[in-house]
């Protein structure tokens, strides 16, 4: 097992280490994406030949097939999980095959340390090539390279694919609790409706909301039977009927200021004095009282 001694050693390690790291990794994808390549175009042909078999292609357009029929056409993720899963076994276990003589491990453990070696754990409690001699040494270590090789592209490979498989699986819940979690606030929000509903008051309030209604002119029927059937208002049927609340408001305001509802004072519009409402109703309804008195 080599390993930097010196100084310069380990600081030309760390630099080197940067650079091989993410090209390994860069190569490691581009392994991935040639793979697919072969997977689509080996599918394709699959599914270009049982299309002819069938009889459903004419043969006319042999050549302009992939053109016409898949068009950016990718292999589903589960069949390139499943066939990098089938390749890595299998090279594990013609790797294992041949550690199992040549290093005296047990094929078990051979299989262990082909998935810690092609993984990159590397724990180092079995180490290949560690003997002084080997029978066809040369040839040990060039297929010791090939199937080290071979073995991290396809486990790096492999858990790219899964961790999209996670991913699919995890969106998958998040939406299934997100829908369920929706349909419980739905559930909350209609018994909270139901409590805090508002209820059609007295029948004199509603008489008098009638009178103030007939006499300032149509309200809103949508809003008023949603409020007399128990349903919740909601925040823009609020904020519309706010603004006829306030006129409503002060024109109370300016009857108990009176003493008398100002329908009794029908007469101060003869004397040229303007209804309005709050303080400007106020003062022009004690000047209608005033003219009316002489």
């Amino acid at each position: 097992m080599t390993t930097p001694v010196t100084v310069a050693g380990k600081v030309f390690l760390i630099f080197y280490g940067l650079l091989g790291c993410a090209a390994t990794i860069l190569f490691f994808n581009l392994f991935l994406e040639r793979i697919i390549t072969l997977l689509a175009v080996v599918m394709k042909a699959v599914r270009e030949r049982r299309i002819r078999n069938s009889g459903l292609l004419p043969p006319g357009i042999r050549h302009d097939f992939s053109a016409y029929s898949l068009p950016g056409w990718k292999p589903s993720v589960y069949h390139v999980m499943l066939i990098l899963g089938l390749s890595a076994i299998t090279i594990s276990c013609c790797a294992s095959a041949m550690y199992t003589p040549v290093e005296g491990w047990a094929y078990l453990d051979s299989l262990y340390f082909c998935f810690v070696t092609f993984s990159t754990i590397g724990f180092g409690d079995f180490v290949s090539s560690q003997s002084a001699a080997y029978k066809y040494q040369s040839l040990y270590r060039v297929a010791n390279f090939f199937f080290m090789l071979m073995g991290v592209c396809c486990i790096y490979s492999l858990f790219n694919v899964i961790s999209i498989v996670i991913k699919q699986v995890l969106n998958w819940i998040l939406e299934k609790m997100s829908c369920l979690f929706c349909q419980r606030c739905n559930k909350a929000t209609v018994l909270l409706g139901r409590r805090n509903a508002i209820r059609p008051g007295s029948k004199s309030r509603q008489a008098r909301t009638g009178q103030l209604s007939d006499s300032d002119g149509p309200c809103d029927s949508d809003t008023e039977g949603r409020r007399l059937s128990g349903e919740m208002i909601s925040m823009k049927d609020l904020a519309a009927s706010n603004k006829v609340s306030l006129a409503i408001m002060q024109k109370q305001l300016s009857e108990s200021a009176n003493g008398y509802p100002r329908t009794v004072c029908g007469s101060s519009r003869h004397n040229g004095f303007s209804g309005g409402v709050g303080a400007l109703g106020i003062m022009n309804n004690r000047l209608a009282e005033t003219s009316n008195s002489r």
